[in-house]
C-alpha cells in the first residue's frame, strides 16, 4: 500500500508542476470546526462582539499518509468604532502543507457593520499575499518507470517558489436566533510563477482555484434545561463540483459541548468542546468514508480560542462572550 500511495503522490506532484501546465487546487483548509472559526473563510464575520478574538488551529489530515495535507493557522480580530460606525479588523496567517508543496498565507481583514431586522449585517473584504513553493529535489522517481526521468525539463530539480496578490469577500447576517454568511475565496483566481530564484526560464505555474462558501447555523436554547442545541451547515463549491457538511451539536451550562458531522461522501465527525470564562477548546476527529480508510485511520483538528475584553463605550448587545454560536 505505500508504495502506490507514493506512486499517487508522485503523480500528484507531476501534474502541478508539468512545464508549461496550469495546475488548479484548492488551499483552502477544510476545517470540521469551521463553526469556530468562521472568519477564516468569510472576512466579514470579525468584531462581531466586544473582545479581541484570537484563535489558533491544526488540522492533521488522513495520518498514516505519507505526505498528506497539515494546516497550521492563527487569526485575530477586534472591533472598533470610525466615524460613528462599528466596523471589524482582522489578520490571518495560515501554513499549509500539501505533498510537496508549502503554502504560507498572510492577510489583512476589514468589516462594516449595520444593525438592521434585529441583527447585524456585515460586509468584509480580506487583502492577503500567497506565497507557494515546491519541493522538486524531493521528488521520487519510480523505479523502471521509461515515461519519466530526472533529466526531464518538465520535472523541477530544486525548490521553486512564487507569491501573489489574494482577494476575498463576503457578507454576513447574526441574529440572536440564527446566522448566516457567504463568501468568495481567492476572488481573482491567481496565478502564481514558481521559478528557481532569479531564473526565469524555469518558469512553472499554479492557478489557485476561486470558491464560494455558504455557512448557517442557529442556537436553539431547551426550555427549562441548560441544554442548547447548536445545527450548522457549511456548503462549498467551485462551480464545477460541490460539497455540503451537516454539523449537529449540543452545549451544556455554556461549559461542555459535543456533537457529529457528516461531510457529504468524504468523512464522519465526532467533537468535544469546553469553555472556561474566555477560553474555548475544540477538538475533531474525522473518520473517512470514502475509498481513503483503506489508507488512513482518520484525521484530527484541534481549536484554540482566546478572548480579551474590549469597552467601546456601548454594551454589547450580543450577550454571548464569544463568536463560537457560528
Amino acid at each position: 500500500m505505500q508504495r502506490y500511495i507514493k506512486i499517487l503522490l508522485f503523480s500528484l506532484a507531476m501534474l502541478a508542476a508539468t512545464h508549461g501546465f496550469q495546475a488548479v487546487a484548492q488551499m483552502d483548509a477544510q476545517l470540521t470546526q469551521y463553526w469556530a472559526v468562521p472568519s477564516y473563510y468569510n472576512p466579514s464575520s470579525i468584531g462581531n462582539v466586544d473582545y479581541i478574538h484570537i484563535t489558533a488551529g491544526s488540522k492533521l489530515q488522513w495520518l498514516g499518509v505519507k505526505h498528506a495535507p497539515m494546516n497550521f493557522l492563527a487569526m485575530a480580530d477586534m472591533p472598533f468604532k470610525f466615524l460613528g460606525k462599528r466596523w471589524g479588523t482582522g489578520l490571518l496567517v495560515q501554513h499549509e502543507s500539501v505533498g510537496l508543496f508549502r503554502t504560507q498565507t498572510i492577510a489583512a481583514q476589514l468589516a462594516w457593520k449595520k444593525k438592521m431586522l434585529g441583527g447585524t449585517l456585515s460586509v468584509g473584504v480580506q487583502v492577503g499575499l500567497l506565497n507557494q513553493s515546491f519541493r522538486g529535489d524531493s521528488i521520487i522517481m519510480p523505479e523502471n518507470d521509461q515515461a519519466h526521468t530526472s533529466a526531464d525539463d518538465a520535472i523541477p530539480n530544486g525548490v521553486v517558489t512564487g507569491r501573489a496578490l489574494d482577494v476575498a469577500a463576503g457578507v454576513s447576517f447574526i441574529h440572536k436566533w440564527f446566522w448566516v454568511a457567504a463568501s468568495a475565496t481567492h476572488v481573482t483566481a491567481p496565478t502564481i510563477n514558481l521559478k528557481a530564484g532569479d531564473n526565469e526560464e524555469d518558469l512553472y505555474q499554479f492557478d489557485t482555484g476561486r470558491f464560494f462558501y455558504l455557512m448557517a447555523g442557529s442556537n436553539i436554547p431547551i426550555k427549562n434545561t441548560l441544554f442548547e442545541i447548536q445545527p450548522s451547515v457549511l456548503v462549498k463549491t467551485d462551480t464545477k463540483f460541490w460539497q455540503g457538511e451537516a454539523t449537529l451539536r449540543v452545549r451544556y451550562n455554556k461549559f461542555l459541548s459535543g456533537g457529529v458531522a457528516y461531510r457529504h461522501k468524504d468523512a464522519v465527525s465526532a467533537m468535544i468542546g469546553a469553555e472556561f470564562k474566555n477560553v474555548f477548546v475544540g477538538y475533531a476527529y474525522d473518520f473517512p468514508i470514502s475509498s481513503m480508510n483503506k489508507a488512513t485511520h482518520g484525521s484530527h483538528e484541534l481549536i484554540l480560542n482566546y478572548n480579551v475584553k474590549l469597552n467601546l463605550g456601548e454594551v454589547n448587545r450580543n450577550k454571548h462572550k464569544s463568536i463560537r454560536i457560528m
